[in-house]
């Protein structure tokens, strides 16, 4: 079924386009144009933000945080083997997705680790990534909340995900 999902809208816009006696040549031309330079302009950002999350985790400082948290993850109900992954997931989806490997490899899909390793995975976004995109962009200045509320939500998840799938 996902299979027809793309020709469906394709076909769906190329007939708009003629119903309305629109030229989607032109408009598909206009939009690939605008794409590129919204790439131009993001791309520093992205640049900076992917370098600073390698250098964290190539330096050994997100292990050294990773240990350092370990008491408090292990007091919130996380096990101490996610800390890492909890660490890295708002920096580096690349990063995190290798450490999510490791403990798939080590633990298992299928035990509590390995879940709650999905779970922080697949419900958690790349914070600075997705920050540095949205607010190079922005006309806001005033974005003091928006990576800290951001933060806070991760990790609530995060806590709460994991206490759910121990009584599940």
């Amino acid at each position: 079924m996902t299979v027809y999902v793309v020709p469906v809208i394709f076909l769906t816009v190329l007939i708009l386009s003629f119903l309305k006696k629109k030229d989607p040549y032109s408009y598909y031309i206009e939009g690939a144009r605008s794409a590129m330079d919204l790439m131009f302009q993001v791309l520093p950002y992205l640049l900076t933000i992917m370098m600073a999350c390698e250098v964290f985790r190539s330096s050994g400082v997100a292990a050294l945080l990773a240990n350092l948290m370990e008491p408090v993850m292990k007091f919130v109900g996380i096990p101490k083997e996610l800390t890492e992954l909890i660490i890295l997931r708002p920096l580096s989806g690349a990063g995190s997705l290798s450490i999510l490997d490791n403990i798939y490899s080590t633990y298992g899909t299928d035990t509590y680790i390995g879940r709650c390793a999905s779970l922080i995975y697949g419900s958690s976004e790349t914070v600075f990534y997705i920050s540095s995109i949205y607010f190079s962009q922005s006309k806001v200045k005033k974005l003091g909340y928006a990576i800290p509320v951001a933060l806070v939500s991760t990790i609530m998840g995060c806590i709460i995900g994991c206490a759910l799938l121990r009584i599940m």
